[in-house]
């Protein structure tokens, strides 16, 4: 004889209701987080994938901040040497007028300004850090105070840094030595002031002997510009190089992120369809196992 009974029917409306409040409380937790899993093994097959992911990106996001701040140090090596460079022309310019006029009235103050700016160029720093001296970072790497000074100072004596230049790795497998020091930008112009210091003080008008070592000066000045430019060439191709691989970073970074993100972000618009028809199915359940703990055989006998 067959039983009749609402019990096993009730339990298994209570298990049907229990999972559907669970994928309830999944698409929920969807919608606030905007994530498809809560952690990596939920995702599956893709969990290796976004794992590498995850971790090139790290890489690339630590090699950006490293070219950004090379990209930085560049340019204020670039600001340096430019400001040298402006200096020492509008010298040459003061020096050739002076010579075909005879005429010299401010060109000792002229020289000396330009030597000064030279020099505050060469010991600038950066953070507390000399810019120039390579490794020798505990002191200036241009010791000469004045134009009387560089007369009988050697250029040797002159210089205190060295050819240890800094390096950084901008990019999987480039490592960029980019480093620039007082001696490479600055000891071809230092020998042109020690050459103008041997004039003596110059006065409104040139004497012969001024006038022949304003011409060696202004010699060793057309040296000095063409050592100086070549490094702010080198300097400047080495910016562009870093400016080209930060940009290839970026998109690369931008590749990956899009990885990232299609792995693991959730499509809000489906998780609100879903939320909608998962509270519609949950409410008819309620529904149900309501009517079906109603049911009593005592009112149909």
């Amino acid at each position: 004889m067959s039983r009749v009974a609402t019990i096993p029917l009730q339990r298994t409306m209570a298990n049907a209701i229990q999972t559907s409040q669970e994928k309830l409380a999944i698409t929920q937790k969807r919608l606030s987080t905007g994530k498809k899993a809560a952690d990596f093994a939920s995702l599956g097959t893709e969990t290796v994938r976004n794992l590498s992911a995850h971790s090139m990106l790290e890489q690339q996001n630590a090699q950006a901040a490293v070219s950004k701040r090379v990209g930085t140090t560049m340019s204020l090596y670039q600001g340096h040497i430019e400001g040298i460079d402006t200096s020492a022309r509008d010298l040459r310019q003061q020096i050739l007028t002076a010579l075909g006029t005879g005429q010299s009235a401010g060109l000792q103050e002229a020289i000396e300004s330009a030597f000064q700016q030279m020099r505050a160029s060469l010991n600038a720093g950066e953070g507390g850090t000399p810019l120039f001296a390579g490794s020798q970072i505990d002191q200036a790497p241009f010791s000469v105070a004045t134009l009387a000074d560089a007369a009988t100072v050697p250029a040797d004596q002159a210089f205190h840094d060295d050819d240890v230049l800094a390096s950084a790795r901008v990019a999987d497998g480039v490592d960029l030595t980019y480093g620039v020091n007082a001696s490479s930008i600055g000891k071809g112009l230092y020998e042109a002031f020690r050459a103008l210091a041997g004039a003596g003080q110059i006065g409104n008008t040139l004497t012969d002997a001024q006038k022949t070592v304003l011409q060696e000066g202004v010699s060793k000045l057309n040296d000095g510009l063409t050592q100086l430019g070549l490094v702010n060439a080198d300097n400047g191709r080495k910016q562009n190089q870093v400016e080209d691989l930060t940009t290839r970073g970026e998109t690369r970074a931008l590749l990956l992120q899009q990885v990232i993100e299609d792995n693991e972000d959730a499509d809000l618009g489906q998780v609100a369809i879903d939320l909608a028809q998962q509270k519609a199915v949950l409410e008819a359940s309620y529904s149900v196992f309501s009517q079906l703990s109603s049911l009593s055989l005592a009112k149909y006998l």
